[in-house]
């Protein structure tokens, strides 16, 4: 795991605690011995499942002028998952990423990335009422350990599409007793560069690969 990696991971996970708007971000390790939700692949009941918004977040980081990473969530997505343990491969997954509930650990930045652009401008960011995003897979290779996919789609973002890989990784399924429903879920990364999505305010000096932790857990409809 890079230096980056861990830092993202620690950093986002102090700022949920710290947050009453966020919720926790991915772990690293798979349930305890009496949690419902284990890494056992034969849990994964085959079927369609929608994204369970209250459990879903993606983290993204960006270096701030090579001094430090500026670190921040997005919560609240939506979607479905189509899985048969039986034939991974033939996974599909959809899903929009509210984009107009971005924030950062810092009130400011916050308000920048959802400026409203100045009369006939362009905003620096997303503007006051951005449109969600969207990731749409095109293809799944399952790893050889049967539990991580290289998962290839197309994301939507700031009105651009462009081809996204998402490292992915299964980590555990079961009935979450609460819901009574079958559930599974997975934590990825991928990286994308702004500029490419019309966002490149300040790119050089700050960077422009932005690093994108998820974690979504899924609940089965079908």
């Amino acid at each position: 795991m890079s230096r980056f990696s861990r830092t993202l991971k620690l950093s986002l996970a102090l700022a949920a605690a710290a947050t009453l708007t966020a919720v926790a971000t991915v772990p690293t390790i798979a349930g305890s011995p009496g949690q419902p939700g284990q890494a056992d692949k034969a849990a994964v009941v085959a079927g369609t499942y929608a994204v369970d918004a209250g459990h879903a977040q993606i983290g993204w980081g960006l270096s701030h002028m090579g001094f430090n990473d500026t670190l921040g969530l997005i919560g609240g997505e939506t979607g479905t998952l189509v899985i048969d343990p039986a034939n991974l491969a033939a996974s599909k997954v959809s899903i929009v990423i509210p984009v107009s509930k971005i924030f950062a650990a810092d009130a400011g930045l916050t308000a920048h990335l959802l400026k409203a652009a100045p009369a006939g401008g362009k905003a620096d960011f997303f503007g006051a009422a951005p449109a969600d995003a969207t990731f749409e897979s095109t293809g799944v290779a399952v790893n050889a350990d049967g539990v991580s996919a290289k998962i290839t789609g197309n994301l939507t973002l700031n009105g651009v599409t462009k081809p996204v890989t998402v490292d992915a990784t299964f980590v555990g399924a079961g009935i979450n007793p609460m819901k009574k429903v079958a559930t599974v879920g997975f934590h990825g990364t991928a990286s994308i560069k702004r500029s490419e999505f019309n966002l490149g305010t300040y790119v050089p000096v700050v960077a422009d690969e932005v690093h994108l932790s998820i974690s979504i857990a899924f609940e089965k409809k079908a």
